[in-house]
């Protein structure tokens, strides 16, 4: 396979005999000095194992968007290869950020307390720009970029709303309280969006029935026992 793309935790493949897309689930983590926290735009480590675990859990996750109505790229999964088949889409270099609660990165820039909570959710859109330290984006900017149509912006909010109330909804049944999380949208020619990249402890912040937060790496196999005992 031609690798099309080279990330911090996955590669996006191409498939030189037929022309398929597919996502490699690295054993990667993001953190900083061996402390994993999805949270970070760095690489903390690398766990054996931790790209099928991802993997796993994300085939779950998007079998269960897809049940509930939420359009997606996933097409299929090889756990053994920690591949992922996909749909080819567009997709920005944005992420649609939902907050249930105060926590992480919004506590250090606006001097909040953690855990206090948004009834209606906050919503709040990024640049995945690392050097720039992901900054918020607007709806105008991303249309002066040229990252955006009209009504894309629009699109990614109510889907991240809807995508939303299905991944609490679960994480609640799972014993998870869920505090925050990000996705990524793609875009088809006819411009219909879908949730891309993955659906994976990477891209969300939860609460166990402790009051603790796991990190991506513990959260993802709490899931996995979890999801085995139902």
């Amino acid at each position: 396979m031609q690798i099309i793309y080279s990330g911090k935790t996955k590669n996006v493949l191409r498939d030189e005999a037929d022309g398929s897309c597919w996502l490699l689930f690295k054993d990667s983590a993001t953190g900083e000095n061996g402390v994993f926290d999805p949270g970070f735009n760095t690489v903390g480590g690398s766990v054996a194992g931790k790209g099928k675990l991802g993997l796993t859990i994300a085939q779950y996750f998007f079998e269960l968007m897809e049940r509930g109505g939420v359009p997606t790229h996933y097409l299929g999964a090889d756990l053994d290869k920690c591949l992922m088949k996909v749909r080819e889409v567009d997709v920005p270099k944005l992420e649609f950020v939902l907050r249930y609660f105060t926590a992480g990165s919004m506590c250090r820039r606006f001097t909040l307390e953690a855990g206090v909570p948004f009834e209606p959710p906050y919503l709040e859109v990024t640049l995945k720009d690392d050097e720039q330290g992901d900054p918020l984006i607007s709806e105008r900017l991303c249309l002066m970029k040229g990252m955006l149509q009209p009504g894309d912006y629009q699109k990614g909010l109510n889907l991240l709303v809807k995508a939303g109330d299905i991944l609490r909804a679960e994480l609640a049944q799972l014993g998870l309280k869920l505090i925050d999380f990000k996705l990524e949208f793609g875009f088809d020619a006819q411009r219909n969006i879908c949730i891309a990249d993955e659906i994976t402890p990477d891209i969300w912040r939860v609460q166990d029935e402790e009051g603790n937060i796991p990190n991506q790496i513990d959260c993802a196999k709490l899931l996995l026992e979890r999801i085995a005992a139902r």
